[in-house]
C-alpha cells in the first residue's frame, strides 16, 4: 500500500495538498481579499510554492495545472503573475488549463496543480 502524506488546509474536511506515489496535487486560493486579480494570482501562487515544499517537491517539477478565474476577462492579469512565477525556462512548464467558474467569496482565482516527486 502506498503512503499519503497531506498538508493541512484552511477547512474541514479538506487539505491544501496531499502525495502519493511519485506525485503531489496543491490547490490554493489568496489568503486576502484583495480585489485585484494579479495580487491575488501572486498570493496563490505563494501558496503553491508552500504546500509543494511542504510535500519535497517545487514548481519546476509540475506536470500540471488548472486555473479556475471567477472572470475570464481577467486572464491577461492572471498571466502576467503565473509568467512571472514560473520562469522562462520551458522544460519546467506543464500543461496548463484556463476555465471560468463560479468561485466562492471574495475569490477571483484558484489554482489546482499536479507535480511529480523526486
Amino acid at each position: 500500500m502506498f503512503e499519503i502524506r497531506r498538508v493541512s488546509g484552511g477547512a474541514a474536511g479538506r487539505s491544501a495538498g496531499s502525495s502519493c506515489n511519485g506525485f503531489a496535487w496543491a490547490v490554493a486560493t489568496s489568503p486576502d481579499d484583495v480585489p485585484d486579480i494579479h495580487q491575488q494570482t501572486v498570493n496563490a501562487l505563494a501558496m503553491i510554492d508552500d504546500i509543494l515544499g511542504e510535500l519535497d517537491t517545487d514548481k519546476t517539477r509540475l506536470v500540471n495545472a488548472t486555473v479556475y478565474l471567477a472572470r475570464m476577462h481577467d486572464k491577461a492579469e492572471m498571466d502576467r503573475a503565473w509568467t512571472a512565477w514560473i520562469g522562462d525556462d520551458p522544460a519546467h512548464w506543464p500543461q496548463r488549463a484556463c476555465v471560468e467558474s463560479g468561485l466562492a467569496g471574495y475569490n477571483l482565482v484558484e489554482i489546482v496543480v499536479i507535480a511529480a516527486c523526486p
